[in-house]
């Protein structure tokens, strides 16, 4: 059965021209980190250094998108930064991307190398659809916090994708929560890509493709079907 995503009126009217683009993955072997999830990452890190050519990731045309996008619903970029970016930086860091597991690696290649928020979700975890929305603040999220599970609440007005049970990731694709993160047990998964102009449809979905080629490359045999960017 297929996910249904669903964007808010609210949500469009805030930031016209977001897409995002959807690649479902069945029958995934997961597992720790290897030398072929590695590469991908060390890959993703040198195309992002020749892209930027010495400027910061906030000088990209699609981050800076994305700053504006966070400033608009109130956050504070330069604090919570998008996916996209606080990826970015990290890859160009002394220290590196770090390792996940060999889902999580394809994705945060992904991201790195296309500049582009993306996330992963456990389709199992997912409870009815899913909903990109502009939060009342009464929201649950439950997280950890110091080796404990809590429940926050985002604030009034705050982007969050959402499900039945409550919000999946706060400040659209700052910080996930853990119910529906991909472990080595996730079998079954969503991959969510997230644009806005000046990337273009055919960059988008130029991501999307790699992406699918790369979940492939890190478990054979998987299913993969890639949606039309809505």
């Amino acid at each position: 059965m297929t996910l249904t995503l669903t964007v808010s009126d609210e949500v469009r009217a805030l930031v016209p021209g977001f897409t995002h683009l959807a690649v479902e993955a069945r029958g995934l072997v997961n597992g720790p980190s290897d030398a072929t999830s590695s590469a991908l990452l060390d890959d993703a890190a040198r195309r992002l250094a020749a892209r930027l050519d010495g400027r910061t990731p906030d000088q990209d045309p699609h981050v800076a998108a994305w700053r504006a996008a966070y400033t608009a619903f109130g956050a504070k970029p330069s604090r919570t930064r998008n996916s996209a970016e606080a990826l970015a930086r990290r890859a160009l860091a002394d220290g590196g991307l770090p390792r996940i597991n060999r889902l999580v690696d394809a994705y945060n290649a992904i991201s790195v190398a296309h500049l582009i928020p993306v996330g992963g979700e456990d389709l199992g975890r997912i409870q009815g659809g899913m909903r990109l929305i502009r939060a009342t603040g009464e929201e649950d999220f439950v997280t950890v916090a110091g080796g404990e599970e809590t429940v926050e609440h985002p604030e009034p007005g705050e982007v969050v994708w959402c499900d039945e049970a409550g919000v999946t990731c706060r400040r659209w694709n700052w910080r996930q929560g853990p119910r529906t993160r991909i472990d080595d047990d996730t079998t079954d998964a969503l991959f969510l890509l997230e644009s806005l102009a000046p990337m273009t449809l055919d960059e988008l979905r130029a991501a999307g493709d790699e992406l699918a080629e790369l979940l492939v490359k890190v478990s054979p045999g998987a299913r993969i079907t890639v949606r039309d960017p809505e």
